[in-house]
């Protein structure tokens, strides 16, 4: 049905899109202070820009499940350069705080549209265990994506380069992808046995899939917090931010990589129910760690976070077939969407922090070190709830005959 198709240059082409939205959250990330600081914002207005990146994403992501069929991945590819081109410049030549919030919101739907389109695009290309696999290594590039994005924020901070120099660097993968997509023909999508929305809809509402729901809020929040908010947190814990970043992601990455065995060993509900143990280990750690030795924290954090996403959205498809691809949307719509709730209010655990320790005596470092550890402390809030809903998902998943492995894509 797809022989005519250049699946080298659809798959390249997707992994620098997925490039692309993991440079707009490690770049971002790193040049928060300076935006602070040029634009004269509080944590919390920080919060509110970031929630954009997280808020826009899911919007176009579920908009894009839906309409895919439809509209096709195509015109869903092209909505995405022109969300990610305009987002970027927007944010490039912004004004202030406003301008910030727009820019971001762009991105973010550039972002959506981007998993909406090629997740199903590259399972239309390719077959049984090939699939898999090239859906494994298009999933890399986030977290692989993340720690290149991070690597050249650090480098070009110390070259006293300028946020907008960063935000430039994030066209080269825009224009990569387009120039790959370009003119190219797109793969028809394949006859599934859970294509009636309707089917859809109602698996939406079993208990399983209530129980994900709910469950992935907590877990996108437990991985995206500590990472989006990572170089004001520790900027003066005496490591460095954006090393600590790259490091997390770069672990992340070779974890998913080689999920296979590790899933087929201790299955989803096992996998799902470690990490929230490491990641809650991990945040508590960085709460009180300094130095050198934040680098073996993060190490321990990335192992926690980095089965979460991929395993949620493996659940899905195993344990709700029915609701499809829409339900795998919703999925990491609410991952996203719940990220942008929680970031406003992370930065203003930020600002109270620094307000209740400034009123102790602290000041300079010592005061941006207390009021980050604290603001890490209510962070480990998120994977300590999912300890006690992965408990019980374990318990319950226990005797369900939809146990077998499933490679997280």
């Amino acid at each position: 049905m797809n022989e005519n198709i250049n699946k080298s240059a659809l798959f390249n082409g997707s992994c620098f899109a997925l490039i692309t939205t993991a440079f707009t959250f490690s770049i971002r990330a790193g040049i928060l202070p300076q935006l602070g600081e040029d634009f004269g914002l509080s944590a919390a207005q920080l919060g509110f820009i970031n929630s954009m990146w997280f808020l826009g994403f899911p919007i176009s992501m579920i908009i894009g499940g839906i309409v895919y069929h439809s509209f096709g991945p195509k015109n869903i590819m092209r909505v995405a350069f022109v969300a990610h081109t305009l987002g970027i410049l927007l944010t490039i030549y912004a004004g202030g705080y406003t301008t910030l919030l727009i820019s971001t919101l762009f991105i973010g739907f550039g972002n959506g549209c981007t998993e909406a389109a090629c997740n199903p695009m590259i399972a239309d290309m390719y077959s049984g265990v090939k699939m898999n696999k090239m859906l494994n290594r298009f999933h890399m590039w986030f977290p692989g994506g993340i720690m290149v994005g991070a690597l050249i924020s650090s480098f070009m901070t110390g070259l006293n380069l300028g946020w907008e120099a960063q935000m430039w660097v994030t066209m080269i993968p825009t224009v990569i992808y387009a120039v790959l997509f370009f003119g190219k023909t797109f793969p028809k999508a394949k006859v599934e046995g859970a294509t009636s929305l309707l089917n859809n809809f109602k698996a939406l509402f079993s208990p399983v899939f209530i129980f994900l729901f709910v469950c992935m809020a907590f877990t996108a929040i437990s991985e995206f917090g500590p990472q989006q908010w990572v170089n004001i947190v520790l900027a003066s814990s005496g490591a460095d931010a954006m090393i600590i970043l790259a490091l997390t992601t770069g672990v992340m990455a070779v974890a998913r990589f080689f999920a296979g065995p590790v899933v087929e060993k201790l299955g989803q509900t096992g996998v799902l129910l470690s990490g929230a143990c490491l990641a809650t280990i991990g945040i508590l750690l960085f709460s009180v760690v300094t130095g050198p030795v934040a680098y073996v924290v993060a190490i321990i954090f990335a192992l926690g976070v980095a089965y979460f996403w991929p395993v949620m959205v493996g659940a899905v498809a195993q344990r709700v077939p029915l609701s499809g691809a829409l339900g795998m949307s919703i999925i990491g719509g609410i991952g996203m969407f719940s990220t942008a709730i929680f970031q406003p209010i992370i930065g203003g655990w930020i600002d109270s922090s620094r307000a209740e320790k400034s009123a102790e005596g602290l000041s300079g470092d010592a005061l941006e070190l207390a009021a980050g550890q604290a603001t890490l402390q209510n962070m480990a809030f998120f994977p300590i709830l999912l300890i006690v809903l992965f408990t019980i998902f374990f318990f319950w998943q226990k005797n369900s005959k939809k146990t077998e492995a499933v490679s997280p894509a």
